[in-house]
């Protein structure tokens, strides 16, 4: 079923009489708050997924091992100033305690967490401490089942070819045995193109779809305004592969400089700014159709929140200056 036809009835009833969403007494919806003491588990903790589509957040990125302060102030602004309701995590701290003090911070300002086993590009065998680190966490922390939505086993790992898909496969699985008596899902990071690549077993395996959007890599790029085509194209084959399942486009954006890291396949390709903002606003624009994808409607992220670790998709630039306005829509 392709995107233009997968609206379901509800949705399309809602759009119809101009009906927003109204989200229940759920974390981490806006307007509510965190209760004084922790419920006996998180079955009725978190909020539908129906009602998680448009702007949802920003993919965070932690390498720098934010003290708690800094943790606390990026997450206050993201929640007051832009109104999320999650946090991304993209990269990897080593530090021992540092997932604990993301709970408390992201407890602190009402939002919810998507945590990340960090491959990295080194080739290493590092992700395996780092899932032991971070599941150890998951089971000693008391807020952390009520703050981390769900762990992304790699960000983009089948595309960067980190681990055999049969394995990658089977790291989801028992990833989904361990924490499923803390109720958090698993999934991965990735581009249309690594499950395109190596087949769907893994798409298979992972409870919700975190699909990397990055429509500015696309052979046929041009700006940030016509950029839909090759959203569309992605949104379209995850909807076909997907089953049904929850997409989020989490690593997603356009940049507005290049680097090392971020070059062009299109020579008509843009990055400035304008061009920035101006995807951002595309996304705005397709509300309606987000809201409408089976599965819940797609959430999306805003990747980054900031240049200082990977320039030109941040929010912010490297001096810590809002590039654009921005108040992307949370419903519609």
């Amino acid at each position: 079923m392709s995107l233009r036809t997968a609206l379901t009835l509800t949705s399309f009833l809602a759009s119809l009489l101009g009906l927003a969403n109204v989200a229940n007494a759920c974390f981490p919806a806006l307007g509510t708050s965190r209760p004084d003491t922790l419920p006996d588990n998180n079955s009725n903790w978190w909020c539908n997924p129906s009602d998680e589509y448009a702007f949802l957040g920003f993919s965070y990125d932690v390498t720098a091992c934010q003290d708690s302060s800094q943790l606390r102030k990026d997450f206050k602004n993201m929640r007051e100033k832009f109104n999320s309701r999650y946090v991304r995590l993209h990269g990897a701290c080593d530090s021992k305690s540092f997932y604990d003090e993301v709970i408390e911070a992201a407890w602190e300002n009402n939002l919810g967490v998507h945590a990340l086993v960090w491959f990295g590009s080194d080739g290493d065998d590092r992700w395996r401490s780092r899932r032991d680190a971070l599941f150890a966490t998951l089971h000693s922390n008391p807020k952390a089942p009520f703050v981390t939505r769900v762990v992304q086993f790699g960000s983009q790992p089948l595309f960067d070819s980190v681990l055999d898909p049969a394995a990658l496969a089977q790291q989801v699985k028992t990833a989904q045995a361990n924490l499923k008596p803390l109720g958090i899902p698993v999934t991965i990071s990735e581009l249309a193109f690594g499950y395109q690549q190596h087949g769907v077993e893994v798409l298979d395996a992972i409870d919700s779809i975190n699909a990397n959007m990055l429509p500015y890599l696309n052979k046929n790029a041009s700006t940030g305004a016509n950029a839909w085509p090759a959203v569309l194209e992605d949104l379209d084959w995850f909807i076909a592969h997907g089953k049904g399942k929850k997409i989020y486009l989490d690593e997603n954006g356009w940049p507005s400089a290049t680097s090392p890291e971020v070059q062009p396949n299109s020579p008509n390709a843009v990055a400035d700014v304008s061009n920035e903002e101006a995807y951002y606003k595309l996304l705005d624009s397709k509300c309606e159709v987000f809201r409408g994808v089976a599965g819940g409607g797609v959430g999306w992220f805003s990747h980054m929140y900031s240049d200082q670790k990977e320039p030109g998709y941040g929010i912010y630039d490297s001096n810590g200056m809002l590039k654009f306005p921005f108040q992307p829509r949370t419903e519609c």
